[in-house]
């Protein structure tokens, strides 16, 4: 374990807390993302099967500025879910940062905790139904200790939503921190190095590969907590599918989604029959790992995960989309949106990370999208469109069809029981 690096990690984070945030923004916009929507906890992590009434513990383990923190504390407030948001995190300047955005939100939920993940054995807190680490894990000296700290405060039944770096999307950025660490050594104070990075930056060489890799824009819009977190970052390392998976496997933990699952199947970037023919036998984590060395496009793996022990990592325990009792929900884009974005062919187009896949909708996929509101379940729709003359086994195959196309890009989900 190199204290150095710690120390520079630390000055770091005080210095360009991340990600760049200002409190006031919070009156004109809520950021959503992955992991730790609430659709996505309640589908991924508990299988659709948890109730609303529940009250759950999260934890946010390296929170930085609070995004995370603040969109779970939000929805769960929206949608009245009781429980707690717990930030945690070394840096009191993002602690300031992440505070001041849950003040101007009126949040009342969060609980603010200052210290290292590294510290959670022992610590007293916890435990935790859900607990989110994005973004951390890579920069740890020893990324499986952090996991077992992680493990060590996660409830029985809990999961996590974890994000890491990735190799092939992050295409010229590792070359990027091999030059400044040579013009900018780590030892110099931050605001020197920075200022090196940005003189570096406006004469880049045309063919150096992150002038032209798209994936992120951290070094063009993040402002200086941007540019000194992607190029400047003193430890950094990034995760394959393949080494990503064999890590939680060690810590015996399993995926249950890789973010979003159509990204991780190869077959929408093979479809010359003969080339799909030799993906069969394949186990899905090396259809993944196919994948992301196809597309060339990754530059984060997001996973939701539980204990392999978990008995929710049988199919069978997670809740039946297709069952009269299942309630869907439409996760941030409305059904109604989900509509107008389907062309005359049937085709919703799907851009990931600059990655254009089509995504084929049955044609009653257009009847059956506005009907979804989080409150009505598989019945009372089949029951709507039966009014209007659609035969249940019509709607049963156009259902089908239609949910587990939209499942893989995280647009239709299941909502908890009652909530």
């Amino acid at each position: 374990m190199s204290n150095t690096a710690d120390d520079q990690l630390a000055d770091q984070y005080e210095a360009y807390p991340y990600p760049r945030r200002d409190p006031r923004d919070e009156a004109r916009r809520l950021i959503v993302g992955s992991p730790s929507h609430i659709r996505e906890i309640d589908h991924w992590v508990f299988g659709a099967t948890r109730p609303a009434t529940r009250p759950l513990r999260a934890l946010i383990a390296g929170g930085g500025t609070g995004d995370a923190t603040v969109m779970l504390a939000q929805q769960m407030a929206r949608l009245g879910r009781t429980g707690s948001v717990t930030w945690l995190d070394r840096s009191s300047t993002a602690l300031a940062i992440a505070r001041g955005r849950t003040e101007q939100r009126g949040l009342t939920n969060v609980v603010w905790e200052q210290r290292s993940l590294l510290d959670l054995p022992g610590s007293g807190l916890g435990p935790f139904d859900y607990i989110d680490c994005c973004g951390v894990l890579h920069h740890l000296p020893d990324p499986a200790e952090g996991l077992r700290a992680l493990l060590s405060v996660l409830a029985p039944e809990g999961g996590m939503g974890l994000m890491v770096y990735a190799p092939h999307g992050r295409t010229g950025v590792y070359m990027m921190q091999d030059a400044l660490r040579m013009l900018a050594p780590a030892d110099q104070p931050p605001r020197q190095r920075l200022d090196v990075a940005r003189r570096v930056m406006r004469h880049l060489p045309d063919t150096q590969w992150l002038r032209h890799n798209r994936g992120f824009d951290d070094h063009i819009n993040g402002g200086d907590a941007g540019l000194y977190d992607l190029l400047l970052n003193p430890r950094d390392r990034a995760f394959t599918v393949t080494a990503f998976e064999a890590m939680l496997a060690e810590a015996g933990l399993r995926v249950a989604c890789w973010v979003e699952p159509l990204r991780y199947d190869p077959a929408p970037l093979l479809p010359d029959p003969r080339l799909r023919a030799q993906m069969d036998g394949m186990s899905l984590t090396q259809r993944a790992a196919l994948a992301e060395a196809l597309a060339g496009n990754m530059a984060g793996h997001i996973v939701y995960c539980t204990r392999a022990a978990d008995p929710r990592c049988d199919p069978l325990a997670r809740a039946d989309p297709f069952a009269a009792a299942a309630v869907p929900v439409c996760r941030e884009i409305s059904g109604a949106e989900l509509v107008r974005g389907i062309g005359s062919d049937g085709i919703l187009s799907v851009i990931l990370d600059g990655l254009r896949i089509p995504v084929a909708l049955p044609p009653l996929a257009s009847a059956i999208l506005p009907l979804i509101d989080g409150q009505r379940d598989v019945g009372q729709i089949s029951a709507i469109l039966a009014g209007r003359g659609m035969k249940a086994e019509v709607f049963g195959k156009a259902w089908r069809q239609t949910f587990t196309a939209l499942e893989r890009i995280n647009r239709v989900l299941l909502a908890a029981p009652g909530g």
